[in-house]
């Protein structure tokens, strides 16, 4: 088999990756899933947004207490142990129609969030014990990969959730989804490396809060960043769409799932974008660059929604291009936080940055839909633009100038 020609790192990223794939599907699959079932029950929107604010809490306090625990007990047990979560959190669906009330769905989901931020903290952080230390440029290629291509199929995942739930209802397609994932599980069990991040010197809990300078600034920028991103996303942009437009549901759903899928690919790109035909990989200051172009456009769509600039050709274009060097600055942070990291504990430091991540989401998704039902769309894009320029002030704090990276380092 081609696989056992492969070397074991490369191994044992492809089976990091296909764990992580499996895992993204069903997420995006199950989000869905709830999204369309709730709302043919009659749910509005913010209710139905509501079912997911568990999700996001407690992403926070799992990236900060599972970076810990990925560091003592080792990679491979975290991310076993998330695919696990998610199994057991499309179990609880499988219940009576009447037991899906909206605490149920909520503590499911809370325990899906826990199940994914696990998940996710393990992939990433694996990717730093896969590459020689050298090869910057490698390291780069591959976190872009696998995290362009996570989005890519969460995209997908939206149409897999509307698809089984057409074909197969609500209960058959959490059914088929818990028993896909269940076989993933089992098949890493017994494949992925055993000791895998696991820290030579077992932190103390307090740790979790112990960083360097480049990992506190590199996580206060990724804090603004995502709120940016989800002031104006999560809830705003699909009410704004089908109030204003008439957009109908699944006009939006498609939409919304295409522009995921397109994010994603542009972040596998990246590297070519940044530095990898000068034969450099990025530091801080293209971060701060990169940023502060970003910008820019949703400061442009406000202006151009204010003087009634056609409104649906300037969102939706606008849309197209900050998406695009969203994915960048996304793909650059990435690669910045598992560079900085140790690799003793590597999950320390992934999983603090991740917190601050999870916490910008949650901290976007609630201003989404307050300041959007007070004022409007412009409002949230103008508090997005905010968001990057303190993002972009904060990576001046960050390290600069990275040495050359020869070819032999994965960026001919």
């Amino acid at each position: 088999m081609a696989l056992t020609r492969l070397s074991p790192e490369a191994r044992q990223y492809l089976l990091v990756t296909g764990n992580y794939w499996a895992f993204t599907l069903t997420d995006g699959a199950l989000r869905m899933l709830v999204v369309l079932y709730f709302h043919g029950l009659g749910y509005s929107p913010l209710a139905i947004a509501s079912l997911f604010l568990f999700y996001e809490i407690f992403g926070v306090i799992t990236n900060l207490v599972g970076g810990w625990l990925g560091a003592r007990l080792g990679l491979n047990r975290t991310m076993n142990i998330g695919l696990a979560l998610q199994v057991l959190a499309l179990g609880i669906l499988l219940v009576p129609p009447l037991w899906l009330t909206v605490p149920w769905v909520m503590g499911a989901q809370a325990l899906s969030g826990v199940a994914k931020d696990l998940n996710k903290m393990s992939a990433k952080s694996s990717i730093k014990l896969l590459v020689p230390g050298e090869a910057q440029g490698q390291l780069y290629q591959w976190v872009a990969l696998l995290t362009g291509s996570k989005n890519a199929l969460k995209g997908m995942g939206f149409f897999l959730g509307g698809a089984l739930l057409t074909l197969l209802g609500f209960q058959g397609a959490v059914l088929v989804m818990a028993l896909a994932l269940a076989l993933v599980w089992g098949v890493s069990m017994l494949t992925l490396k055993r000791d895998l991040g696991k820290a030579k010197n077992k932190p103390r809990f307090r740790e979790i809060f112990s960083k360097s300078r480049a990992i506190n600034y590199l996580s206060a920028a990724r804090l603004f960043l995502f709120g940016a991103r989800d002031v104006w996303f999560v809830v705003a942009l699909p009410v704004y769409l089908a109030s204003t437009f008439g957009w109908d549901h699944w006009y939006v759903g498609g939409f919304l799932a295409l522009w995921i899928i397109a994010y994603g690919v542009v972040q596998t790109q990246a590297p070519r974008f940044t530095g990898k035909r000068e034969g450099r990989v990025p530091d801080g200051k293209v971060a701060m660059g990169w940023a502060l172009v970003l910008a820019l456009i949703p400061a442009l769509i406000a202006l151009a929604l204010h003087v009634d600039l056609h409104p649906a050709i300037s969102l939706v274009g606008g849309l197209m291009v900050f998406g695009a060097l969203f994915a960048i600055n996304s793909s650059l942070h990435s690669y910045l936080i598992v560079s900085y990291a140790g690799a003793d504990g590597v999950s320390l430091d992934v999983g603090f940055y991740y917190m601050a991540n999870a916490l910008g989401r949650l901290l976007g998704t609630l201003l989404s839909g307050l300041v959007f039902q007070l004022y409007d769309l412009e409002a949230c894009l103008w508090i997005s633009t905010l968001f990057i320029l303190l993002a972009a002030l904060i990576s001046v704090g960050l390290p600069r100038q990275r040495p050359p990276v020869s070819s032999s380092q994965g960026v001919s």
